[in-house]
């Protein structure tokens, strides 16, 4: 499959690099998510990428092998949010990820979309989330978005994964 550049008019995320204690360890659990290494360097660095991109996350011990999550309460990386395509996609990353052993710490309808909170093996929040289509989003009287934080049903998210 190829990867065609969005068109874009503004600025757009392009990748998050994240230290981690141990590369494997990391690689294995973003993969997990979807993603597959396109580029590797030794022990110390990873690049992983989804249908056909260079690379959407970037890993590396170059400054933390062996070393502990960052400490609750300190500024940085709340979470890094994965976008899946669809309904079904979602639901069976969110299998595979349950299936490992790796616990989940929220999930959420928001009306614009679906999500999943949950931390990788270093500690860092990772979001894994659907958007519903622009027309389906909830609005206010004025038209403004009207995002909310309602209870998603993760039981019938998992059933579409079989």
């Amino acid at each position: 499959m190829t990867h065609d550049i969005p068109k874009q008019s503004g600025p757009m995320i392009g990748h998050v690099h994240l230290k981690v204690a141990d590369l494997d360890r990391a690689i294995g659990f973003y993969r997990l998510l979807g993603f597959e290494v396109t580029q590797r360097f030794g022990s110390q660095a990873a690049f992983l990428g989804a249908d056909g991109y260079h690379h959407h996350i970037g890993l590396n011990t170059w400054d933390s092998a062996g070393a502990p999550p960052a400490p609750a309460g300190h500024a940085g990386l709340y979470h890094l949010a994965v976008l899946y395509p669809d309904r079904m996609a979602l639901a069976q990353a969110l299998a595979r990820v349950l299936a490992s052993g790796v616990a989940l710490e929220g999930a959420a309808d928001h009306g614009v979309s679906e999500a999943v909170y949950l931390r990788d093996p270093d500690g860092n929040g990772v979001e894994l989330y659907r958007d519903r289509m622009p027309e389906d989003w909830p609005r206010d009287a004025n038209g403004a978005l009207a995002m909310n934080n309602a209870r998603l049903d993760v039981p019938a998210l998992l059933a579409l994964a079989g």
